[in-house]
């Protein structure tokens, strides 16, 4: 185990590298130094790097094709890469985000946000790697296990059990490492977790059912780890190159999820929770009849607790407006009979968000 987090420095300017140093070694980083893009590409292969502090305007190859030619490589997809630049237009930090990286530090360089931006980040690698442990551990014990089952049938059970707990600890994991990204939308992921799974319940779905609903619930938004904080947090309308990066989400979703054998059509349901009757959704645009029903609930009840709940851009509509909204889309966008259980469970059986 590492003794120090290790950050790779990535400038032509040898003062910036030294200044970059000198803010940061007394806080207890390891730092890697780079004087260019493919110095630091080959620093990544031969180092345990934890961050990157990539400048932007570099001689050959600048730092947005550096950031891309990281995130190419699916063993540093999540490493965090921040671009210090003293370019400020939009369009050109719009550009950084598209190449992959997490966030930006203006120059000249602050001290105090340095440090602030390098936590945090740190942090959300530190949940990152923690579920690709709890992934692997997972794994090893399905191996030991059904090694042991073949021993010993009356284990089943105990070894069902265990597993499922493990399982539990990852869902929790990922939801939580969501949250840390995006606190505005603490609680969502819970809430749309429990109304979908009403409405399930409304629809006389199977017991086993529900149950993926549930999982797929609190974590749909695992794919949010991908978008930049900044964007996540703004109070101002989305640019259209903004939103088409929160779009992803649904897709990363999909493939974070997908290596883990669930039970349950779990990435699945995640990919396609934003997906509308009409074909008007995305990521696929898929249309009625190639969404699965998990999904269509799903939507439903992130529809309704999104508009019902604040969020950083607007104050909460309510319940009464997010009803109305899935009503009169209904059969449209919505699933007609997900559409019905909700409204029951609100109109009712006085069903509340909490």
């Amino acid at each position: 185990m590492k003794d120090k987090p290790v950050i790779l420095v990535v400038d032509d300017q040898p003062q910036n590298i030294e200044l970059l140093e000198a803010h940061l070694v007394p806080q207890g980083y390891e730092i890697v130094k780079a004087a260019n893009g493919e110095e630091a590409l080959g620093k990544l292969s031969g180092n345990q790097i934890d961050l990157i502090l990539l400048d932007v305007m570099m001689p050959g190859m600048n730092g947005f094709e550096v950031t891309r030619r990281v995130r190419q490589d699916n063993t540093h997809r999540l490493l965090p890469i921040i671009l210090v630049t003293s370019l400020r237009e939009k369009e050109e930090r719009v550009k950084g985000i598209e190449a992959g990286c997490d966030d930006f530090i203006s120059k000249p360089v602050d001290k105090m946000e340095l440090l602030a931006r390098v936590r945090s980040l740190l942090k959300v690698k530190a949940y990152n790697d923690l579920m690709s442990n709890y992934r692997k551990e997972l794994e090893s014990e399905v191996t030991r296990r059904t090694e042991e089952l073949k021993r010993a049938e009356g284990q089943l059970q105990k070894s069902l059990q265990q597993t499922k707990k493990v399982l539990e600890e990852i869902v929790g994991a990922l939801s939580s490492i969501v949250e840390r990204r995006d606190p505005y939308t603490a609680g969502h992921q819970r809430r749309v977790a429990e109304l979908a799974c009403a409405i399930a319940g409304e629809l006389n779905l199977p017991e086993v059912q529900i149950e993926g609903i549930r999982v797929a619930g609190i974590i749909h938004d695992i794919g949010k780890i991908n978008v930049p904080a900044e964007i996540l947090s703004k109070t101002g309308r989305l640019s259209d190159a903004e939103f088409n990066i929160v779009k992803t989400h649904s897709q990363i979703g999909k493939e974070i999820l997908e290596s883990i054998d669930f039970p349950w059509p779990v990435a699945q349901i995640v990919h396609q929770h934003h997906e509308r009757l009409n074909g008007t959704g995305y990521p696929q645009g898929l249309s009625d009849g190639k969404i699965i029903l998990e999904a269509k609930i799903m939507a439903v009840a992130d529809v309704v607790e999104a508009m019902a709940s604040h969020r950083p851009y607007r104050p909460a509509l309510g319940v009464e407006k997010a009803l109305e909204e899935i009503s009169s889309q209904r059969g449209l966008l919505y699933d007609p009979q997900a559409v019905d259980a909700c409204r029951e469970l609100f109109d009712k059986k006085g069903y509340k968000l909490v």
